[in-house]
């Protein structure tokens, strides 16, 4: 073999290794991206009836959505009737996802969540029927009088007025950390973005919040 021979190989060898080695580093951020998009791409093409695609999807997705269902259930199966629930609502619903508003992700572990709440709620009145006759003598009726569903009704108004203010990233983030019961670390997990990020979008959206609700209280709230 000639000394050219020789450089041409050992560069072309040098070259692909490097090639292999950027591969392997691609960042968390990138890779994060990377699902993203191919999450779109099967969204869109369920949007146009392919069950393939949805199949796709939940091979990709279903565990980490059954691990968030289970956290919130403590019951393997209402888990699994959980996340089958989400999938037939995506089936059915996959126009309601706003790319503009946040991520697949984030899409469907609200949808988890949602019904995983849901699901909590309709199993309490259950459970309370199922108690000892003494012990469901020694419970009280704890409803809010009418006067205080009217405040906490106004309440809410005022909040998703100032939530409605804030840019789209800051009000998902402050949603799913407040609203769905997510940690910062999931919400960042479920944005596709670092966690420092994630804490200062929180910081500043809260900050706006308790500006806007400030500028609505009454003249006696601010003296």
């Amino acid at each position: 073999m000639s000394a050219a021979s020789t450089v041409l190989l050992s560069t072309l060898t040098n070259f692909t290794g490097s090639v292999h080695q950027m591969a392997d580093q691609v960042s968390p951020a990138g890779k994060a991206h990377e699902k993203e998009l191919r999450w779109r791409l099967h969204l869109d093409r369920i949007r146009g009836g392919s069950s393939e695609a949805l199949a796709q999807l939940y091979d990709e997705t279903s565990s980490m959505l059954y691990g968030l269902a289970l956290r919130i259930l403590t019951d393997p199966p209402d888990a699994e009737e959980v996340v089958l629930d989400v999938y037939q609502q995506v089936w059915k619903s996959t126009h309601t996802f706003d790319p503009s508003r946040g991520t697949v992700w984030g899409w469907l572990s609200v949808l988890t969540r949602s019904r995983a709440i849901d699901r909590l709620r309709t199993r309490a009145p259950r459970r309370a029927r199922e108690l000892p006759i003494e012990a469901g003598c020694e419970t009280q009726d704890r409803a809010p009088v009418p006067e205080a569903e009217s405040i906490f009704a106004e309440e809410r108004k005022l909040v998703r007025q100032a939530l409605d203010q804030l840019a789209a990233e800051q009000r998902e983030a402050i949603e799913l950390a407040f609203f769905r019961g997510l940690t910062h670390v999931e919400v960042a997990e479920a944005m596709g973005v670092p966690l420092g990020t994630i804490k200062t979008r929180i910081r500043i959206g809260m900050r706006k919040m308790r500006e806007a609700l400030g500028s609505v209280a009454s003249p006696e709230d601010k003296a």
